[in-house]
C-alpha cells in the first residue's frame, strides 16, 4: 500500500497533521501500553515491532519496509509490543483519528481489507514459526515461507534474522554451521539454500531433517 493509496482520503484538517519524522538506528517510536495516537508508514529503512521474551531474547513479530508498522493499532487502546527503527528510517505519522474517518470510503476500506489480508497471511506464519521447539525448525519453515524454492536471499543482518525467528544469534550461526555440515543447507552470503542431504543409508532428507543427528535446539539455545 503506497501513501498515494490513503492520502487522497484524508480530511484538510488530518493532512494538515500529517508529518514526516526521522528516526536512528534503536530510536522507539512507541513502547508497549502506550495509547496509540498515529499510524505510522515506513517511507524508507526499516522498522519493527518487538517484543522480549522472559529469557531476555529479543523476538521481532514484524518487520515493516515502505509499509504501515503495528496495523493493529488502529483498533486497539494500547501498544502490545515496542516499535523500533532499524537503522535510519523515514516516516509518515498520519493522525490515528484522521485515518478512521477516512475508512468511511468505500475505496480505501478496499484497499485496507487486501492489506490486512497480506499482513495476516505473514503474521500466521510467524506465530507459526515461533511455537517450533528448535532453531533448525525456525530456519527451514522461514526459508520455505520467506524464500522461493528452497532458497532465501536475506535482506537483513544475520543477527537481526536471528531476533525475527526468536533465537540468539550463537544458536543461528551454530545451527547453520551444524546444518551446513550435515549437507541440510549450503550458506553462501545472504544466500542460503536448502539441500538434498543424504542419510548414511543412502535414503534422502525430503521433509524429516528434524531426525537429522546435529541435535535440537531448544529456544534460545546459545545463550552466554
Amino acid at each position: 500500500m503506497e501513501p498515494s493509496d490513503f492520502l487522497p482520503f484524508l480530511d484538510e484538517e488530518t493532512r494538515r497533521r500529517v508529518v514526516e519524522r526521522v528516526c536512528e538506528n534503536d530510536e522507539r517510536l512507541f513502547r508497549r501500553g502506550d495509547e496509540p495516537r498515529s499510524m505510522f508508514y515506513v517511507l524508507d529503512g526499516e522498522a519493527r515491532l518487538i517484543r522480549h521474551s522472559p529469557a531476555g531474547i529479543e523476538v521481532v513479530f514484524q518487520r515493516a519496509r515502505r509499509g504501515f508498522l503495528a496495523e493493529a493499532s488502529l483498533e486497539q487502546p494500547a501498544y502490545h509490543c515496542d516499535g523500533v527503527a532499524a537503522g535510519n528510517t523515514r516516516f509518515l505519522c498520519v493522525p490515528i483519528d484522521g485515518f478512521r474517518r477516512a475508512l468511511s470510503h468505500e475505496k480505501l476500506v478496499g484497499l485496507w481489507m487486501r492489506h490486512l489480508g497480506r499482513e495476516l497471511r505473514r503474521a500466521r506464519a510467524q506465530s507459526e514459526r515461533l511455537v517450533l521447539r528448535s532453531a533448525r525448525d525456525r530456519i527451514v519453515h522461514f526459508i520455505e515461507t520467506e524464500g522461493r524454492s528452497g532458497t532465501l536471499v536475506l535482506s537483513q543482518t544475520k543477527k537481526s534474522w536471528a531476533s525475527e525467528m526468536g533465537l540468539t544469534h550463537e544458536a543461528l550461526y551454530r545451527t547453520l554451521r551444524a546444518m551446513e555440515q550435515a549437507g541440510v543447507l549450503h550458506v553462501s552470503g545472504q544466500r542460503i539454500e536448502l539441500g538434498k542431504a543424504l542419510r548414511p543409508d543412502g535414503r534422502p532428507f525430503a521433509d524429516e531433517i528434524g531426525n537429522a543427528s546435529f541435535g535440537r535446539f531448544p529456544i534460545g539455545a546459545g545463550k552466554g
